[in-house]
């Protein structure tokens, strides 16, 4: 295939359309993909486990499979032999999940989780499992068992988390297709400060395992067109039926991304009511972006903030309590591989009553409550993604404190605990040169509506600047 873009940075939607035409080949785009891994894996480290034989099988399977005029498709949709990643907490037969700590028994998983099963009956060439940082609770790639993950556009600083690797793997072009997790900000974080797209489904969308409330699995790609493309694959059933909270399926056409934006209602939020405080930086991109959807016909309008001190604190609580009970399963030697960063966080809910934990769960329902009254008069909610700008790789916070640690989430995490979708985009760029984030809220179930308010913007937009493509001279 003659072409400008190199083949690892190639779309999946273009690498099928090359397969159907037989102008490209699963195997050469995986050994493209293989080699810029190898480029840039000293420097960036993304992966947990990066398979390059694994992905090698899978891609002659494939390349089988697209010669004899059979390829893995369903619905006229395809990502047979596209490369894609995996994140670590998702579980792969045969591979353990030590959920980004040194603590974890190193015990292999006995099936794959539903998002890997469903890629790996789709044909999808699986390269490897990628980071996250300790216990899933930083939004940064800083673990005590994986090396310390970077962002491509300035080594120096943070790509995000947790779906950390993830968020840095597709900057670096190792493939088209990346699977991340979010409960607060996961999916949305490293997607968008890395720049990328990515999607946080209505909860049940994409059926994950273990469940537990607000978490879900979401796509990160660089268009919006291939988390279309990924959420036609990760959103079909488990047969399994392993999340409880799964939604009935739902006949959905992923690749219908046209909108008319005329009298769409936006909210817009500029500021959440609580947390860190709002760095200039974040407003004027969101700010332009509500202008272009403005003048393309949309009715924007002014959000006030929903969210308040104590409902952010109760919801931290809720968690402090949980990762408190975390660390006390632990014994005394899987306690001291434990990073002194999460170990300190902890600590802070080690002591907590039953009252106190159950007023905290409370504050969790009412953030539920709050942001679907809030969001009810609009079709859509444009914010910034997160308060602050990039901030240095070694950190595990925004603020490195852990006594402050989810103060950045003040923007992401109502729409995990009111289960609606939320697309996250690039949306400009800080004084570090790393990407900002717009992020796009929809209402529950309408996940097609935040993929094509995210295509809207996108084609608004315009292209972002050239992805990084090799480090260290």
């Amino acid at each position: 295939m003659t072409t400008t873009t190199a083949l690892n940075e190639l779309s999946a939607t273009e690498m099928v359309a090359g397969y159907r035409a037989g102008t490209l080949s699963p195997v050469e785009v995986t050994e493209a993909v293989i080699a810029q891994v190898e480029r840039c894996e000293p420097h960036i480290h993304a992966f947990y486990i990066f398979d390059p034989e694994g992905a090698r099988e899978m891609a002659r399977a494939s390349e089988a499979r697209w010669r004899a005029g059979k390829p893995i498709e369903r619905d006229g949709i395809s990502i047979d032999g596209v490369p894609a990643t995996l994140k670590e907490n998702i579980a792969t037969v045969g591979t353990p999940s030590p959920i980004g700590t040194a603590a974890t028994p190193l015990i292999p998983a006995s099936k794959d989780a539903p998002p890997a099963a469903r890629m790996r009956e789709a044909g999808a060439v699986i390269l490897g499992k990628t980071t996250m940082p300790e216990f899933g609770a930083m939004s940064s790639g800083l673990s005590s068992i994986h090396e310390l993950t970077r962002n491509p556009w300035n080594l120096a600083m943070n790509p995000g988390g947790s779906s950390a690797g993830a968020g840095a793997g597709g900057a670096a072009g190792y493939g088209p297709l990346h699977i991340g997790t979010d409960i607060g900000g996961s999916v949305r974080f490293p997607a968008a400060w890395c720049g990328l797209m990515g999607l946080k489904p209505s909860l049940g969308r994409v059926n994950i395992d273990p469940p537990y409330m607000g978490r879900c699995a979401g796509p990160m790609t660089r268009t919006v067109e291939d988390a279309a493309l990924m959420m036609a694959v990760l959103s079909r059933p488990d047969p399994d039926q392993r999340d409880y909270r799964n939604l009935p399926p739902e006949a959905i056409d992923w690749m219908d991304l046209g909108m008319d934006l005329k009298g769409v209602r936006i909210g817009l939020q500029l500021y959440p009511g609580c947390g860190m405080a709002v760095n200039p930086e974040v407003i004027a991109p969101v700010e332009a972006a509500a202008k272009l959807f403005e003048a393309a016909g949309a009715i924007v309008e002014p959000l006030d903030p929903w969210m308040t001190p104590e409902l952010l604190k109760g919801l931290d609580d809720f968690w402090l309590a949980r990762a408190a009970q975390d660390v006390a399963k632990l014994s005394d030697a899987q306690r001291a591989k434990v990073l002194p960063l999460f170990l300190e966080y902890a600590s802070h809910g080690a002591d907590f009553t039953g009252t106190q934990v159950f007023g905290a769960y409370s504050a969790t329902v009412e953030i539920r409550r709050r942001t679907v009254e809030a969001t009810k008069p609009f079709d859509f909610v444009l914010s910034p993604l997160s308060p602050h700008i990039s901030f240095p790789a070694e950190w595990g916070y925004p603020t490195n404190d852990p006594s402050r640690a989810m103060d950045h989430i003040s923007y992401s995490v109502p729409f995990n605990l009111s289960e609606q979708p939320v697309s996250s985009l690039p949306c400009g760029y800080d004084s570090n040169g790393v990407p900002l984030g717009l992020q796009i809220a929809a209402h529950r179930f309408d996940d097609m509506g935040a993929l094509k308010m995210a295509k809207a913007y996108e084609t608004l937009r315009g292209p972002i600047r050239p992805f990084p493509t090799s480090f260290g001279g």
